[in-house]
């Protein structure tokens, strides 16, 4: 997404159906550095990774932060539900297809639905969701 009019690019996915590393810090972590150096961004400092919400099994899982030197890849994982919510926000711009091929590769989502959106703070509506599965 190039678009002069925006601050940043935010990809936003929606992801359910997902395998067995999402409650695993060790596949988060090595996940995090791949999509870093997959959208050519630079990470800034190690990722935060940390367990939630262990008093609900409904609520419970992991979520983490990346902090990248143009913004900012933010992830919330739930271990009942195997559903995965991964935000990346960049002032630069990077390739959503290779997003999605990195998470296929970690977490091999049964579905995924994406949003794209340009950030500005005045722009017509965005449409909703769109399903990529």
């Amino acid at each position: 997404m190039e678009n002069n009019n925006t601050w940043g690019q935010h990809l936003i996915l929606d992801m359910g159906g997902c395998n067995e590393n999402i409650s695993r810090k060790e596949s988060l972590r090595a996940f995090a550095a791949e999509l870093v150096d997959a959208i050519d961004m630079v990470a800034y400092g190690e990722p935060v990774i940390a367990h939630f919400a262990t008093h609900s099994q409904e609520a419970a899982g992991y979520s983490l932060v990346q902090l990248i030197e143009t913004s900012a890849i933010s992830a919330h994982f739930s271990d009942h539900n195997r559903d995965v919510y991964l935000d990346v926000f960049s002032c630069k711009s990077f390739d959503e297809n290779i997003v999605v091929q990195v998470v296929d590769k970690y977490f091999a989502p049964d579905s995924i639905y994406m949003l794209s959106l340009g950030r500005e703070a005045k722009r017509p509506v965005q449409p909703p969701f769109t399903q990529l599965r």
